[in-house]
């Protein structure tokens, strides 16, 4: 087992390959980071993902590594680093096969995607349907003899660059004074069925800036500018009393600006998303929206709110609806509201 591995001295780690499955791999990471406290730990991921490991994360690597996109350019960034030791908390081939042409000598991780033969470690799959994605990276770190409790969320804070960088967004965009920020993220990266209506967002805006005097930062990737756009469009038509007090940053922010922007948040309003993750790691409330995925795998860590509309077919785990997304479309602005405003009020009661 890996509690018995030879002595390591430089250890690298591939993290996931998405920004929500990364943030849901932390308490694994930080386990690994307890059980090699003297190795030099190297975290190698693409350039999307390793940003989030220059902030202030309990998997404290010493180094982050951005892997090109291609084979040959990641296998040579890894060989390069000489490393004693990879983990692989990815199932795919290609990243196995990676390690294995990098000449990284020991290799761990799932025996999975037909992969066995290029690991010198395997973790047993033990996994129950229905458990939280979380859970799957301890159980990884667990069959590898690596020690990790069933904690609640670690804690994430922005570098010092980051929360600057975030300050200056803040008031160039002349969002500053008294009032408190509401973040909203109206964007989905796996497709547009996991999006609440833009035009539902835009409602919910609009209520609290008028009712709950709050600010509200749209935040998102390039990916989701067509959602900020029908969420102004609505705006601009419906409410334009509030268009000053929504204020779109989608595609305005690099990982770290996002991560220091969040962290300003009082509240978080999100699809299933990437952000909604980071957000939770943030120690943000978030109030997350569900529709076709499933919230006891992805749900936010933590103590947050988790909207969903029992309905026959859902979690379907689609990309786009084939009927009439009911699982989306009956969650009202009037339910989200009340989750926000409960949060808001917690926030201005605590010290």
């Amino acid at each position: 087992m890996a509690g018995r591995a030879p002595e390591v001295h430089r250890l690298v780690v591939r993290p996931p390959n998405w920004l929500g499955d990364a943030v849901m791999a932390f308490p694994a990471l930080q386990a690994i980071r307890r059980h090699f406290a003297d190795a030099d730990l190297t975290i190698a991921a693409p350039a999307s993902v390793a940003a989030v490991f220059r902030e202030e994360t309990v998997a404290a690597p010493d180094h982050v590594i951005e892997l090109p996109p291609g084979t040959q350019g990641a296998t040579a960034a890894l060989e390069a680093g000489r490393f004693d030791l990879g983990i692989l908390l990815p199932n795919s081939f290609r990243s196995a096969w990676q390690f294995y042409k990098a000449g990284i000598p020991a290799r761990w991780g799932f025996a999975t995607a037909g992969r066995r033969l290029l690991l010198t470690e395997r973790s047993p799959r033990a996994r129950a349907r229905g458990r939280h994605q979380s859970d799957y990276y301890r159980d990884l770190v667990r069959g590898l003899g690596i020690p990790c409790d069933d904690q609640a969320a670690p804690p994430m804070r922005p570098s010092g660059p980051s929360a600057r960088r975030a300050d200056a967004l803040l008031a160039e965009r002349h969002v500053s004074g008294p009032s408190r920020l509401v973040a909203l993220a109206p964007g989905a990266a796996y497709g547009q069925a996991k999006q609440w209506p833009p035009d539902r967002m835009a409602q919910l805006a609009a209520r609290l800036v008028r009712e709950a005097d709050v600010t509200c930062l749209v935040l998102g990737a390039t990916h989701d500018r067509a959602a900020a756009r029908a969420i102004e469009s609505w705006l601009r038509t419906h409410a334009p009393d509030t268009v000053d007090r929504v204020v779109d940053f989608v595609g305005r922010t690099s990982i770290g600006a996002l991560v220091g922007v969040v962290d300003r948040a009082a509240v978080v309003v999100s699809n299933d998303s990437g952000g909604m993750h980071l957000a939770a790691a943030l120690g943000r409330p978030v109030v997350a929206i569900f529709g076709p995925t499933d919230e006891r795998v992805t749900r936010p860590i933590g103590d947050h709110d988790v909207i969903t509309e029992p309905v026959f077919c859902r979690p379907c785990l689609l990309r786009d609806c084939p009927i009439d997304h009911r699982c989306m479309k009956r969650i009202s602005v009037d339910t989200v509201f009340a989750a926000v405003t409960r949060r808001l009020a917690a926030a201005a009661e605590a010290p």
